[in-house]
């Protein structure tokens, strides 16, 4: 079985948003654990990493939040994108998709093809 890793640097805000597109509004403990949960459980979210990412998002306005009451009645900050944090995903979405196909050409790059 493999351990779990850190999300890697620069990958957290594309988690963060793309999560609260597909189910809405979520506290920050809910989207860590969903972010775990979509890895198979193979990332693990650092709380000390996701609640600053969390106020950069809203300061920039990609996210909104309110305070409401968990599943276990507890006082939680549950966040929502906005229509600024879905064009934010979108760009970001065409980016990784075109270091995805950038990396892959490389990783599978033999030398006759290049010469």
């Amino acid at each position: 079985m493999s351990q779990k890793t850190d999300v890697k640097q620069g990958t957290l805000a594309l988690m963060v948003l793309k999560t609260l597109e597909v189910l809405g509004s979520l506290h920050g403990y809910g989207i860590a654990r969903r972010i775990e949960q979509i890895s198979g459980d193979l990332l693990s979210v650092n709380q000390g990493t996701l609640y600053p990412l969390l106020l950069k998002l809203e300061q920039e306005g990609s996210i909104d939040s309110d305070w409401g009451a968990s599943e276990n009645n507890r006082r939680a900050r549950y966040y929502r994108l906005t229509k600024a944090g879905r064009r934010h995903l979108q760009s970001e979405l065409r980016d990784w998709q075109q270091t995805t196909e950038i990396m892959a050409r490389f990783l599978s790059a033999r030398s006759e093809e290049l010469s």
